[in-house]
């Protein structure tokens, strides 16, 4: 006669490898035979195997199975709470949960790990707080590890940090899961100093931890910091994996430096995650090349990977098209189609963006047709913002603004902005205003709107409009911007400009260069485009202003302290300005160098005279 425990441990044993319903159901009439229905043990077992099978309805079968047993177990009742839980409905997990405490059995600690889980994916934190009341009522749970978690993760995704970290806070033990996952839930809000703070009082800092902390600071824009961070990790001899690197490698992306592009480089391949093998630090990296201005060497990443997947398409595909390299970009596309690799949302965004650039209607308009019809990604308003920009580029104004008010969502900022861009490039007032409407009322703080529609009027010699805006600007007490501007040294090292900038070390040196270039292109006829001032000033101040914009002196400075013939990179925090965008044109041609300049929307290859954007950005 075969022991009743070593009978259960087989036929759990069995259980494990069932992959159909039919499987289950022969499993089922085994525990009959051997008389182990009412083992709540095997049930539970055999329960958790059904649920999790496709197309197996909890109503039916499951319900059946759980019903069979006369007096349920603590873990009977959870597997089929857990059930509805993963998959719903939410009401029905909770719901069982009532019943279960009205038959006085006592729920254990995955009954509510299963159930704040739940209300955490529902976002629902009425009835996470209701639950979380339960586990004071019931009692056993304050010093439950694996609840305490599983609470504060329900407040941290239902947006509750304050709760969380009330949680946190009074929790008797905490383990690394505790101080990581408020860590990472700090630095989504934005709050890196709480995360820092928390960071810094982690008793033992594993890899998930110190990863936090960097992709928090990139993912927050302090991508100085998250290198730092990094570089901390490895003087203490920390391991890392493919999701370090991609955190590091998207802040060098924001420093946008050479010497930081190969420095991570070098430190992913020597770690065995070189861009050739790791499909998703290879997409990073060839992000991180396009955004460092070096879509060449992007490209080499690109075709040096061995597997490739939608993000590394995609990647290449903005990566070209930001640099104005549309054609690449629409062939890369293609190429693309060839394989079995099928586009996303941001591969649309990437080649249509190159259409606009290279002034293919025709091809961007198709391809926004058959997004949904063939590749079953249905258009976004970044992408009506990508056709908005395409249409308007090419002078169809009216078109695209048909276009932008059949939009099946509400345009957004950047679909509105895409068209008053296009008509100050073309002069149409008309369209401006409309455009400039919305986006007074969806950026009612965005100086740039102001300053855009203004030049439009004052191109058309409408200056009653020009006053308009600037009484408007003066009301709302806008102020621009600072602008920032950063130039990589010789060395390699990174030199940052504010506008009207006084504090260089070689400030003198500098303003002495831009005099001399600037002489230089006045002899072949630069007038500085004064209307790129929006102050009521008089000429000659605007000019001294327009010599003070911190991209012209990270110019100057790029000249005197970079070899003759190599080229000079700039990165700008705002829109370049129309008069530094002539300037750039001018010493492109005069000096014989090529300059590459990243303002907030793309790339600009300065080179003899000209730019790739063809003067519409």
């Amino acid at each position: 006669m075969v022991v009743p425990r070593v009978l259960e441990l087989e036929v759990v044993r069995i259980l494990h490898g069932c992959t159909t319903l039919k499987h289950a159901k022969q499993v089922h009439a085994h525990i009959y035979r051997n008389n182990l229905h009412q083992c709540s043990y095997v049930i539970t077992k055999l329960l958790r195997v059904v649920t999790t099978l496709p197309n197996v309805p909890l109503h039916s079968y499951p319900r059946l199975l759980f019903a069979q047993v006369h007096t349920p177990n603590p873990f009977l009742w959870t597997a089929l709470i857990r059930a509805h839980a993963l998959r719903g409905p939410l009401s029905e997990a909770v719901l069982l949960y009532c019943s279960m405490r009205k038959r006085r059995i006592g729920p254990v600690s995955f009954t509510f790990s299963a159930l704040f889980s739940a209300c955490g994916a529902a976002r629902d934190a009425a009835l996470g707080a209701q639950l979380h009341a339960q586990t004071l009522l019931v009692g056993g749970f304050a010093s439950d590890l694996y609840v305490n978690n599983a609470m504060m993760d329900m407040y941290v995704k239902c947006g509750v940090l304050r709760c969380a970290r009330k949680m946190f806070d009074e929790m008797p033990a905490r383990d690394v899961v505790s101080w990581t996952g408020l860590i990472v839930a700090y630095a989504r809000s934005g709050d890196m100093r709480a995360a820092r703070d928390l960071f810094d009082g982690l008793p033992v800092k594993d890899m998930v931890a110190w990863t936090a902390m960097v992709t928090g600071y990139a993912q927050n824009a302090m991508p100085e910091k998250a290198v730092e961070v990094f570089q901390r990790l490895r003087d203490e001899g920390v391991e890392i994996d493919e999701v370090t690197l991609v955190g590091v490698i998207s802040a060098c992306a924001q420093l946008g430096a050479s010497k930081y592009a190969n420095w991570i480089r070098d430190i992913a391949e020597s770690s065995g995650f070189g861009g050739a093998s790791n499909v998703l630090v290879g997409s990073a990296l060839i992000d991180m090349y396009s955004k460092c201005g070096n879509v060449e060497e992007a490209y080499d990443v690109f075709k040096g990977m061995r597997e490739r997947n939608v993000f590394s398409y995609s990647s290449m595909i903005v990566g070209f098209a930001i640099h104005g390299r549309a054609h690449a970009a629409i062939k890369l596309f293609y190429d693309m189609l060839e394989t079995e690799v099928k586009p996303n949302h941001v591969t649309f965004v990437g080649v249509l963006t190159a259409c606009s650039h290279a002034g293919l209607v025709d091809q961007g308009q198709q391809l926004f047709a058959t997004m949904e019809k063939c590749y079953c990604v249905a258009p976004t308003a970044e992408h009506y913002a990508c056709m908005a920009g395409l249409l308007g580029r090419a002078g169809h104004l009216e078109k695209a603004l048909r276009l932008v008010e059949a939009m099946p969502m509400e345009p957004n900022g950047a679909v509105w902005g895409a068209l008053l861009g296009a008509s100050h490039v073309h002069g149409n007032p008309g369209v401006a205003e409309i455009a400039s409407t919305h986006l007074f009322e969806l950026e009612p703080d965005n100086i740039g709107n102001y300053l855009l529609l203004s030049n439009t009027y004052a191109s058309a010699g409408r200056w009653d409009g020009v006053a308009r805006v600037r009484k408007l600007m003066r009301e709302k007490n806008l102020k621009k911007i600072p602008g920032c501007s950063w130039v990589e040294a010789k060395n390699g090292m990174i030199h940052e400009f504010v506008a009207g900038d006084v504090k260089h070390p070689e400030i003198n040196e500098i303003k002495k260069e831009l005099n001399h270039l600037l002489e230089r292109l006045k002899a072949i006829g630069y007038q500085p485009n004064l209307s790129s001032v929006p102050y009521g000033i008089n000429d000659e101040e605007k000019r001294l202003l327009l010599m003070a914009h911190s991209e012209k002196l990270a110019l100057a400075f790029g000249l005197l302290s970079t070899d003759a013939g190599s080229t000079i990179k700039i990165m700008k925090n705002l829109r370049i300005c129309e008069d530094c965008h002539i300037v750039m044109c001018g010493a492109s041609k005069v000096s014989g160098r090529k300059i590459v300049v990243r303002d907030n929307t793309r790339f600009h290859h300065f080179l003899n005279g000209a730019c790739s954007c063809s003067n519409f950005w």
